[in-house]
């Protein structure tokens, strides 16, 4: 129940946005761009992401980072990280100049929810190239939960990074963020997975899912998050709990979109054409369905 209270609190302090059949969203998450290390997993699909991204820029989309943009657990230094992927962040500045993009905080960049590492980080970069900084997210404000009020104030879609259910990563996370800089990354390196991930404990995974379903249940809202890297998208008749899943699949990312009153799950990943070309390609693995259908579910 204390988790359940948890996220009741949250979404009752969420910022709105409204948005209807004509709205256009792409929501992805757990991206963890890193340094460009070995460990770090987003460089092997940075330009998928980036292909993507591009995509749904001339396309006009809302672009909402749903947590764990950065990997920032096992990263101290956040100017490393717009350095070696500045590409990407030249793009997400972009979306936010013309007012396109919102970003969340998960567990591993829950740094962002400091107003003063904001300030300090996200606000503007340094060119070192003409020395002077050149603002970014300028007064960006990093949200922990974002609703989206669908044609009226009644339907609502809840955008909320999950991690605020798993005790290791929300109630003790300096903890475990120490664990996660100082020893599983040494170990990771050797092959030993480290188990205060979610992502890869499958135990972990199913009981974030079901007290997230429980909070579905009780609310009687949509909701979407990350956090488990493992993509969800229900069948008509079940409880509306969506996951986008991550950028850091192996050979593809994933991701939630809404058009034209459609919810569906997408992959983007590189393919070989018939002159055996590489091209980055979009594919729906779910949906698309009405967003009218579900929330007609709930008011049953």
């Amino acid at each position: 129940m204390k988790y359940i209270n948890r996220i009741t609190k949250i979404f009752n302090s969420s910022e709105s946005i409204n948005i209807d059949n004509n709205s256009k969203i792409i929501i992805m998450s757990d991206v963890h761009r890193g340094d460009g290390n070995s460990s770090d997993s987003f460089a092997r699909n940075q330009n998928i992401f980036f292909s993507a991204l591009s995509y749904y820029y001339n396309e006009n989309y809302i672009y909402i980072e749903l947590g764990d943009g950065d990997e920032l657990w096992e990263l101290r230094n956040f100017k490393d990280i717009v350095r070696e992927h500045s590409d990407v962040f030249w793009l997400m500045s972009q979306f936010y100049k013309e007012n396109r993009f919102y970003m969340l905080f998960g567990n591993h960049d829950i740094i962002k929810k400091n107003k003063k590492f904001i300030r300090e980080n996200l606000y503007y970069y340094y060119d070192e190239r003409l020395k002077i900084n050149i603002p970014m997210f300028e007064n960006i404000d990093v949200h922990e939960g974002l609703i989206l009020n669908y044609k009226n104030e009644e339907n609502k879609i809840f955008l909320i990074h999950g991690h605020q259910v798993d005790f290791i990563n929300y109630d003790i996370w300096p903890i475990t963020r120490f664990l996660v800089r100082y020893l599983w990354k040494p170990l990771e390196l050797y092959g030993v997975n480290d188990i205060t991930r979610t992502a890869k404990n499958h135990r972990k995974k199913h009981r974030v899912a079901e007290m997230l379903l429980e909070w579905i249940r009780q609310e009687k809202h949509l909701l979407i998050a990350g956090h488990n890297h493992r993509p969800s998208f229900p069948d008509l008749g079940i409880l509306p709990y969506f996951n986008d899943g991550s950028c850091v699949h192996l050979r593809c990312i994933t991701g939630i979109e809404i058009a034209n009153g459609n919810i569906m799950l997408v992959k983007w990943s590189v393919k070989t054409d018939k002159n055996r070309r590489l091209f980055v390609a979009r594919d729906i693995l779910a949906g698309p369905t009405k967003l009218d259908m579900y929330f007609r579910y709930l008011r049953v």
